[in-house]
């Protein structure tokens, strides 16, 4: 009396995640963002909410260079500091 189950009987089709995969970057392009975010984290304790302005950075430069999918800053949680910015810029 043998009661095994048959894996075969169902295919199983692997689907990429919806956020998150991205490709590596290969040549080093934004290696320098990378640095200095993990320079920041290092120095806050690891506080990541220090370093919101470097993770803001590193992520632009892999938009502009096609490393991930274009994604407006406010979508990826840096609304606060796109308003900061047009704040700060003088209106002529």
């Amino acid at each position: 009396m043998s009661t095994a189950m048959n894996f075969s009987s169902k295919t199983f089709k692997p689907r990429p995640p919806d956020k998150g995969a991205f490709p590596l970057d290969h040549f080093g392009e934004c290696s320098a963002f990378k640095e200095r975010f993990m320079e920041c984290l290092r120095d806050s304790g690891y506080e990541s909410g220090a370093c919101r302005r470097r993770a803001m950075a590193y992520l632009e430069c892999r938009m502009e260079r096609q490393l991930m999918a274009n994604e407006p800053l406010e979508k990826l949680g840096f609304k606060d500091l796109i308003d900061e910015k047009s704040e700060a810029k003088p209106e002529k």
